[in-house]
């Protein structure tokens, strides 16, 4: 997936941007890494009750220049993008990206659009 400036993760009907109020200390303040190149990334569990077992992944990766992004879910390998909408226990993955993409919007990180 290419870096854009407006995505929707698949399955999901909301479309978001990067907050024009984006800053690179929150970005540290939330858990991204940054890579030598200067990017910045971000990769959470959807397993609200073992976050350390194989399970879905959330993925964020910002360019330096905080202008585009990638956003996606991937199976616990991190190689496929998958629908959590989908899985079998869908609910329990939902309301932890819901709960993810709150905190990124509460950041000013991520911004939904109407």
């Amino acid at each position: 997936m290419a870096y854009a400036k407006q995505i929707v993760i698949k399955g999901d009907q909301r479309q978001y941007v990067l907050s024009d109020d984006i800053k690179k200390y929150t970005l540290r303040d939330l858990g991204f890494t940054e890579s030598k190149n200067g990017k910045f990334q971000l990769e959470r569990s959807l397993e609200p009750n073992a976050p350390f077992n194989a399970g879905f992944k959330f993925k964020l990766a910002i360019t330096a220049d905080l202008k585009t992004f990638k956003m996606l879910i991937t199976s616990a390998n991190g190689l496929n993008e998958v629908n959590i909408y989908k899985s079998a226990d869908a609910q329990l993955h939902i309301e932890q990206l819901n709960y993810i993409l709150g905190q990124l919007e509460q950041r000013h990180v991520l911004q939904q659009l109407d």
